[in-house]
């Protein structure tokens, strides 16, 4: 018996091992091909009665009477689950509405129905079990008030850049007659900041445009699936959960297209849908909630001087509507936005720090040691935001960057009184962030409001200079942050003491200053320089000297005591002089205002979310692909042409060697050849020489013969 060669005992393990990947594949697309298909398919109701799908109501009506007399004949062998799968159907295909969400969309949102009544009766006989099984519905949104839109004036509506919100539903719904109320409240919660419209699932053509879509073109109303608990359910299961109205779709701002268009994956409620449209769609920042401990740790401490605080108590502890938020987004600049939950246990407390009676109420809280504003009750979008216009400023501005030109407090600028005013003031407080300049902005306040309201102050503040100045737009009152508007406060306060106002803070003492700056402009002047203004080129120092503000500027510094009626009283000093002494008209570059650092503004949706829902989408998309039926042929395919390869590139490293092996053979063979003929050569030359002699003859030319003789020819020259 002949032995086994060890080259055929190891040459299985690496035919093994090269064709291990078509062997896989064609192995999973048995799988998929023979059990995974088979499950996302199960038996359609139009199985049940033998009716070919897509068949008529009259048709599953004869099947279903065919069935029932057959019963009524012999009803021993009818099942109580048979019976319940068979009306099921019956009921299901003889519903216009039903039937056609169901051909068109795959729609069977009562399918639950089935096995909840096959637990029930399962033990008692068919004949006992309650007709009709399914509850007919009949919903129309126009009848509540609700915009419905359709392909034929789809475009028409999409004129402004305003978000969309819109709903899928059925008229035949069950689930979308009960979202009505919730739907009705977003509705609400959204106006003024969206547009929100409805579409029914008869209107194919719109419907297919906004809906989302399988890997094989069919329409797919994806709901409750985003969960992590759903990637645990059965397929039937999950099916049953996908194919459910009502669908949500959005529209962002300034889009128009699908391309664009987000759909909602979520739980369908008022607050997820709402908080989805206001974080992902419009990415508006959130409004977090605060208790009495944490408010002043983290929110009163970390507002901004420059910004207005403004709570906002709630009595059921809701999230921010997307109006509040659209509003925090609009006012950011100016405001910042928190909630607190009210408790009764806390009222006491909330009454001695900010007179809050009852919730829901509206506190704005300006500038340092002013009483907060309050406002009781809860009001409606407009009223809102009315209040956040009326107090979006603190009652001292700060001057900066974006309100120098609206303040007036700009040599490059005008005044508050208008172009034609020639002369005009602006008294500024000085100074680096502390409590000595909260001291001051507290005072400053009170002096504005004597000015303001002169005329029912006391004896001590009635001054018409600066409060008729005021009161005319040429006095502003404002404060300056002397640490982040470092040169433009050097500019001003020029003293031996200006680093302790100035600047960042080199020891404890904080100094803070009031200045005031008188503004002249002069025409003759503005004149003279608009006239410079020419092409033709300038020298170094005519351009030196043209660089200077339009407006002349003057300083003074107050040095006198903290108190309201002395500071009132040196303004209208410096005012009453300003206005009736010729000063010099002195213009110099007042360096620029360093724009404000902003807050930064936490919007959308966070990276963390952002991350578990892209998963999330994988997983649903390759679960899309689990239910294709073109992935079975798809996976065949690829194990042949897998396998198809490996065979090609096994030949042709088998045949690689053979042809190596002949083609060095064949080199070999020329090689001695050509050796052998030249061996061959070398013995005829040899044999030739031998028969000759030893040496060859010499050649005639070699040597003179003895009796030669040298004949001339006629035409010679020598004699």
């Amino acid at each position: 018996m002949a032995k086994e060669s060890p080259s055929s005992s190891s040459s299985m393990p690496s035919v093994l091992r090269a064709y291990a990947a078509p062997i896989f594949i064609f192995v999973l697309a048995m799988f998929f091909q023979l059990f995974l298909l088979p499950r996302s398919f199960p038996t359609s109701h139009y199985d049940v009665l033998g009716v070919k799908t897509y068949g008529s109501e009259d048709d599953v009506r004869e099947a279903y009477e065919a069935i029932a007399s057959k019963w009524n004949s012999d009803s021993g062998d009818a099942r109580p689950a048979d019976f319940i799968k068979i009306q099921y159907a019956y009921e299901l295909l003889t519903n216009p509405v039903w039937k056609r969400d169901y051909d068109l969309y795959g729609i069977d949102e009562s399918l639950h129905i089935i096995e909840e009544l096959e637990k029930q009766y399962s033990v008692e006989d068919f004949a006992k079990i309650k007709t009709p099984l399914l509850e007919a519905v009949s919903y129309e949104p126009e009848h509540e008030g609700f915009m419905a839109i359709t392909s034929q004036d789809f475009a028409s509506k999409f004129q402004d850049s305003k978000p969309w919100l819109i709903q899928l539903y059925s008229s035949g719904s069950n689930s979308s007659a009960q979202f009505s109320m919730a739907w009705r409240r977003i509705v609400d919660l959204l106006d003024g900041v969206a547009n929100h419209a409805m579409v029914e699932l008869g209107d194919v053509r719109l419907v297919t445009y906004l809906a989302e879509k399988k890997t094989t073109g069919q329409v797919l109303f994806r709901n409750g699936t985003l969960s992590l608990y759903s990637v645990c359910q059965e397929p039937r299961q999950e099916n049953e959960m996908r194919e459910r109205l009502p669908s949500i779709v959005a529209f962002p701002p300034q889009c128009k297209t699908a391309d664009c268009l987000i759909r909602f994956e979520g739980e369908l409620s008022t607050d997820a849908i709402t908080d989805w449209f206001a974080t992902t769609v419009l990415e508006l920042p959130r409004v977090f909630y605060h208790t009495k401990e944490t408010l002043v740790p983290k929110f009163l401490a970390k507002v901004p001087p420059n910004k207005v605080r403004v709570i906002l108590f709630s009595q059921t502890g809701e999230r921010a509507t997307p109006s509040v938020r659209q509003a925090a987004k609009d006012y950011w600049n100016f405001a910042s936005l928190t909630y607190v939950l009210w408790r009764e246990e806390d009222a006491s407390f909330w009454w001695n720090a900010l007179e809050v009676e009852s919730a829901p109420a509206m506190v704005i809280m300006k500038d340092p040691g002013l009483k907060p504003v309050v406002y009781h009750g809860s009001g409606n979008r407009t009223w809102f935001l009315d209040i956040l216009e009326q107090n979006k400023q603190l009652q001292l501005p700060q001057l900066s960057s974006t309100t120098s030109m609206e303040l007036g407090c700009d040599a490059r600028g005008y005044s508050r009184a208008g172009f034609e005013t020639a002369t005009w003031y602006c008294a500024v407080l000085v100074g680096r962030q502390s409590t000595e300049l909260n001291k001051m902005r507290e005072t400053m306040c009170r002096v504005q409001d004597a000015l303001s309201n002169h005329d029912e102050s006391d004896e001590a503040s009635k001054d018409p200079s600066a409060a008729s100045a005021h009161k005319n737009k040429r006095l502003t009152l404002a404060w300056l942050d002397g640490e982040v508007q470092s040169k433009y406060c050097f500019f001003y306060v020029q003293s031996e003491t200006s680093y302790d106002t100035c600047g960042t803070r080199k020891s404890p003492i904080d100094v803070p200053r009031i200045l005031i700056i008188r503004y002249h402009r002069n025409a003759t002047e503005s004149a003279n320089v608009e006239k410079k203004s020419s092409n033709w080129p300038k020298t170094v120092w005519e351009s030196e000297a043209d660089d200077v503000d339009p407006a002349a500027q003057l300083v003074v510094s107050y040095d006198g005591p903290a108190e309201t009626p002395e500071i009132i009283k040196w303004l209208s000093k410096m005012v009453e002089d300003g206005d009736s002494k010729n000063l010099p008209f002195y213009r110099a570059k007042t360096p620029e205002l360093v724009p404000e650092s902003a807050e930064p503004m936490r919007s959308g949706v966070p990276k963390s979310v952002k991350a578990t829902q892209a998963l999330l989408r994988l997983w649903n998309r390759i679960k899309d692909y689990l239910e294709d039926p073109r992935m079975g042929p798809t996976l065949l395919l690829g194990a042949l042409l897998s396998a198809g390869s490996v065979w090609w590139t096994r030949s042709r490293a088998t045949q690689q060697p053979v042809q190596t092996t002949q083609q060095s053979s064949t080199n070999q063979s020329d090689n001695n050849t050509e050796e052998e003929e030249k061996k061959k050569e070398r013995k005829r030359e040899q044999r030739r020489r031998n028969a000759k002699g030893e040496e060859a003859p010499a050649s005639i030319t070699d040597n003179e013969p003895k009796d030669a003789v040298q004949i001339l020819s006629s035409g010679s020259d020598s004699d």
